[in-house]
């Protein structure tokens, strides 16, 4: 399995472009990414994760006019978004065609280059077996063996990130990360 540094864009774009999963360390923990249009890649990670088909992926864009273009973004909700995002916040928002998505926002330059260059979202989710420890680190990246390709560098805090559900009238928090209730209700 091959390591590579953040800079290395090309050849992370490379891999994602041929469907391939790749582990990077995100602010919160090492994830998982593929590309969001590709079928083929989704089900290459929900293979690796040995996640069931029904669950979803959140995904990663690298700014709001990329989220709009996926996903219903109101007065409200755009808000909340320039506030908190990017950052240690997962926002679920109705998605254009049906159902919902949950969304986070690259803070880090190079998965924010890395989206860009692709030119669509990712799908980026904890690196572990489903129902299993996240990892940490790259020693435990290597050891699960989920990814074609891991990108070196220290995760930025063991705290998930906080999801709050923006798809209806009421913000509902479903899990408080490092981002709490009173500063998301605080922005609105």
């Amino acid at each position: 399995m091959k390591i590579v540094e953040k800079e290395n864009i090309e050849e992370i774009v490379k891999v994602l472009k041929e469907d391939g999963v790749i582990a990077y360390p995100t602010d919160t923990v090492y994830g998982l990414a593929v590309r969001y249009f590709s079928n083929n890649a989704k089900e290459n990670l929900i293979n690796k994760k040995n996640r069931p088909l029904e669950k979803s992926f959140p995904i990663m864009v690298s700014d709001i006019e990329m989220l709009k273009d996926i996903a219903n973004v109101s007065d409200r909700d755009e808000k909340i978004i320039n506030k908190l995002m990017p950052g240690p916040l997962t926002v679920i928002l109705n998605k254009k065609d049906n159902g919902t998505i949950a969304v986070r926002m690259a803070s880090d330059k190079y998965i924010k280059e890395i989206i860009k260059t692709l030119n669509e979202p990712i799908y980026l989710t904890s690196a572990n077996k489903s129902n299993e420890p996240v990892c940490k680190n790259i020693e435990e990246v290597l050891s699960a063996k989920l990814s074609d390709l891991i990108v070196k560098g220290t995760p930025g805090n063991d705290k998930p990130s906080t999801i709050v559900d923006l798809s209806s009238k009421e913000i509902v928090i479903l899990r408080e990360g490092p981002i709490s209730k009173d500063e998301i209700l605080n922005v609105v």
